[in-house]
């Protein structure tokens, strides 16, 4: 486990930050640009769990989601190196097939889409949209990182996945409520 006993270290006021092997890059590439995103979003996860019954079944699912974001921070965090000294935290294909499970399971009771979902519906629909734009947002972001340096190939599955399953969560949400916001092409011409 992490201890911290002091918050700020000054050792970012240059404009560099640690990765967890040690090494020191700038606070603006690629790889501290796609945990930093993936912190975003887990944040907005945060915001969704406010507008939930607590302790229900899409609060637990958040919560394990909110978890596996910071593995995946972790993961994004640890550069790929041959025969590491300690075995790094990496995101793993069961983590990828428990967001499947999730998302075939919400979806199931789902009328197929026939339009466009506009952001919006209830609080938590709307957040869980917005979860979605900043995990796109990260997926982006390994991908760019992913041309310059080996990565963990279940980080970029698990990115895909997540953002489905905020999408069917939020119309599984709205379903139950608010209802989903169609988009009307052209509507205000």
């Amino acid at each position: 486990m992490v201890t911290l006993t002091r918050i700020y270290t000054r050792g970012g006021d240059t404009g560099k930050t640690s990765l967890s092997d040690g090494s020191r890059v700038a606070k603006h590439s690629p790889r501290p640009e796609a945990f930093g995103t993936v912190d975003e979003a887990n944040a907005v996860i945060g915001l969704v769990r406010l507008h939930l019954e607590p302790d229900s079944e899409i609060d637990r699912l958040l919560s394990r989601v909110q978890n596996d974001l910071f593995d995946l921070g972790a993961d994004l965090a640890t550069p790929e190196k041959e025969a590491p000294k300690y075995p790094p935290l990496r995101i793993v294909a069961s983590q990828v097939e428990a967001l499947e499970a999730a998302i075939d399971a919400h979806n199931a009771d789902l009328q197929p889409l026939k339009s466009f979902i506009l952001p919006g519906g209830s609080a938590a629909a709307a957040h869980l949209h917005l979860g979605r734009t900043v995990v796109r947002r990260a997926e982006r972001l390994i991908t760019q990182l992913a041309e310059d340096e080996p990565i963990n190939p279940e980080a970029l599955k698990y990115c895909n996945r997540l953002s489905d399953l905020l999408f069917v969560l939020a119309r599984w949400l709205n379903d139950k409520g608010a209802g989903d916001v169609l988009w009307v092409p052209g509507a205000n011409r």
